[in-house]
């Protein structure tokens, strides 16, 4: 079954051209978007990736239609393949069911990798930059408004943790180290120093039966 994805920018743009296309190639289906391509949470586009089957054929007028990046491309083309569906953009001529096209894709994803590895480099070394200049703060702390309630809330124990941090959206080392900068200064303060201080009680406290006991047993020998 061949499935056809238009997608204009506005909703004034005319999707005729593209619509066009899609009757010339014989789709029998087309999904149609009406807003940016900046990522892949477009409606009509999740409802064809969860429509499409094995066998299908995916086409769109060109890439541009349907990912506005590489890594959005490669990631899209990826789902697709996992479910035994093909990829074709007519104006790139790209068509997963020839070698050439899946060539085309394998340059599109050495590119892109080459294009995050520039991306890091430069990122490295405007940090390091900004650290010899005094200027580096590093990445600003999560503000999420409903913290402290639903933490009052994990804490009191009327929720668990896992359900704190799905209502919070929040991953498990995020939460716990926002939770841990929630915590109050002066008991920040002491808990080193209990921590510090208890292995020699516990020591004294572990011993002292034993003293007593072996206080009897001296004063109980002959």
């Amino acid at each position: 079954m061949k499935i056809g994805y238009i997608r204009v920018s506005t909703q004034e743009q005319n999707t005729m051209r593209q619509e066009v296309l899609m009757e010339a190639l014989g789709v029998d289906e087309v999904y149609i978007d009406r807003m940016s391509g900046k990522n892949t949470n477009r409606p009509e586009l999740q409802k064809m990736m969860e429509y499409v089957r094995r066998g299908d054929t995916v086409i769109v007028e060109s890439i541009s239609r349907f990912a506005r990046n590489t890594h959005d491309l490669l990631e899209l083309v990826e789902q697709l393949t996992a479910k035994g569906v093909e990829f074709v953009s007519k104006k790139e001529a790209i068509d997963t069911t020839t070698p050439t096209g899946k060539f085309m894709l394998t340059v599109f994803g050495a590119v892109a990798e080459l294009e995050r590895e520039y991306i890091l480099q430069r990122q490295r070394e405007g940090i390091a930059i900004a650290k010899e200049q005094g200027k580096y703060k590093g990445r600003k702390p999560v503000v999420v408004p409903e913290f402290e309630q639903v933490t009052a809330k994990w804490r009191s124990g009327a929720i668990t943790a896992a359900e704190a941090m799905r209502m919070l959206h929040m991953s498990k080392t995020t939460f716990y180290r926002s939770e841990a900068i929630c915590i109050p200064p002066y008991v920040v303060f002491w808990i080193p120093q209990i921590i510090s201080f208890w292995p020699y009680n516990l020591r004294r406290i572990l011993h002292y039966p034993f003293s007593i006991f072996s206080h009897f047993r001296q004063a109980k020998s002959p």
